[in-house]
């Protein structure tokens, strides 16, 4: 999957989507096909999946976090299955967020440590499997809607309200994963992030068809107590626009700023590059948790940038308090459903 979107992916359709309409055509019948082929890999905990349209920089990680925070509210035992986008380990493997580098696991996959008992795996299902054998009651699976490879009893589709869908296209003319007709028919329910106005017409059709639409915002947990500061801002995510946003909103002055590829490890050569930058301009250097996951045990100049750093940090926060509880309760009533059939034949 592309990890850096193309700029003209969230533009109105231009000669570069309609070059490459072969292309997303075959790509879109293939994921479709995918999609609709039954999984016959379960397992008897319920399983909620936190997927997106789109390729990359919809929420996932937060919804997942917040997801994860709720279970454990009402006192289950939640675990976290992530394939480690970014990672190199191949074996299916538990994060220990405190010994464990994001160049090993992949970075969201250190930050939903924190919330919860988070597995790493290739295969979903052997995944799925190790998080049962830890224990827990309930998986919460972070991106995997499109795969298809392990049986889900809620699929929550996260959309931002200010990217939508983008130009609408299938990749690689747009960064569709799967024909949206498709992904409309097999999801439970969407989540609207922000107050834009992009992904209306997509919640409308959601609505129009029965589906249960939550709405939600992302804020930070803390300033640090930068407002009004000039910084050098970085981010390496799949929208750092949404950074930025959030950093003006917090009335923090962004005098330089650097964006890279979503995932991306930093070079010797862009740390310096940063370090050097900020000294120059005496700014304050602040980037978002998943950059900050990525320094994490570095060495050298790395650990000097991770150092300097000011995290903003930003948790999902849902309009109905009420809908992490109620997407958890759907989750295990279809899943006891899913049993009930299971046993019966």
């Amino acid at each position: 999957m592309v990890s850096e979107a193309p700029p003209f992916w969230w533009t109105r359709r231009g000669w570069q989507a309609i070059a490459l309409l072969p292309l997303s055509f075959l790509y879109g019948r293939v994921a479709g096909w995918r999609m609709g082929v039954k999984s016959r890999n379960s397992v008897p905990v319920p399983v909620i999946c936190v997927g997106n349209f789109t390729v990359g920089g919809a929420g996932k990680t937060p919804t997942a976090a917040a997801l994860a925070r709720e279970a454990k509210a009402r006192g289950l035992q939640p675990g976290i299955l992530s394939r480690g986008y970014g990672g190199s380990l191949d074996v299916t493997t538990l994060v220990d967020a405190d010994h464990h580098r994001a160049a090993d696991v992949g970075d969201e996959p250190l930050l939903l440590a924190r919330e919860a008992v988070t597995v790493v795996a290739r295969r979903r299902i052997a995944g799925a499997r190790m998080l049962v054998e830890q224990g827990v009651d309930l998986i919460i699976m972070d991106d995997g809607f499109q795969s298809n490879s392990l049986v889900t009893d809620f699929a929550l589709i996260v959309i931002d309200s200010r990217r939508g869908i983008g130009n609408g296209h299938v990749v690689p003319g747009g960064p569709v994963r799967a024909p949206i007709g498709r992904q409309m028919r097999r999801l439970s329910a969407i989540l609207k992030v922000g107050n834009g106005d992009a992904a209306d017409k997509l919640v409308r059709r959601a609505s129009r068809s029965g589906k249960q639409v939550f709405v939600a915002t992302l804020k930070p947990k803390d300033d640090e107590g930068l407002a009004g500061l000039g910084v050098l801002a970085f981010a390496g995510i799949g929208d750092p626009e949404k950074f930025y946003r959030t950093l003006s909103e917090l009335n923090i002055l962004i005098e330089d700023r650097q964006d890279f590829p979503d995932h991306h490890h930093l070079a010797d050569d862009e740390i310096v590059d940063l370090l050097t930058r900020a000294d120059a301009k005496g700014l304050q250097i602040v980037t978002t948790a998943k950059d900050m996951a990525r320094l994490a045990h570095g060495h050298g100049r790395a650990a000097e940038l991770a150092a300097r750093c000011h995290v903003i940090d930003v948790d999902m926060i849902f309009d109905d308090p009420g809908a992490p509880s109620q997407i958890i309760d759907r989750a295990i009533n279809a899943c006891r459903e899913r049993n009930l059939r299971r046993g019966r034949s």
